[in-house]
C-alpha cells in the first residue's frame, strides 16, 4: 500500500504491531523502504515505531491508528 503524491510524504506501511490475531501496519517513509528491505536498516513508523521492514501491505490491511491519524493530518496540510 503506497500512500503519498510523489512528495517528501510518501509513506509505505510495513507490519509491526500486533493485537490479538491482527496485524497491523505502520506508515513509514516510502524512500527507507527498499533499503531497510535489502540492508536489514530500521526505519521509523509516523508513530515512533522503528523497526527493519519484513512484509508489504495488502489493500484492506489493518493500519496503525496512530499513524492513520497522523498521515490524514499530513494530508489536510498538503491540501
Amino acid at each position: 500500500m503506497t500512500i503519498g503524491t510523489g512528495t517528501s510524504t510518501d509513506v509505505e506501511t510495513d507490519p509491526r504491531l500486533h493485537e490479538g490475531d491482527d496485524v497491523l501496519f505502520h506508515y513509514v517513509d516510502k524512500a527507507k523502504i527498499v533499503q531497510s528491505a535489502v540492508m536489514g536498516d530500521l526505519v521509523t513508523a509516523l508513530c515512533g515505531a522503528t523497526f527493519p521492514v519484513t512484509r508489504q501491505a495488502k489493500p484492506g490491511a489493518a493500519v496503525c491508528a496512530t499513524c492513520r491519524e497522523l498521515m490524514e493530518t499530513l494530508r489536510s496540510f498538503g491540501s
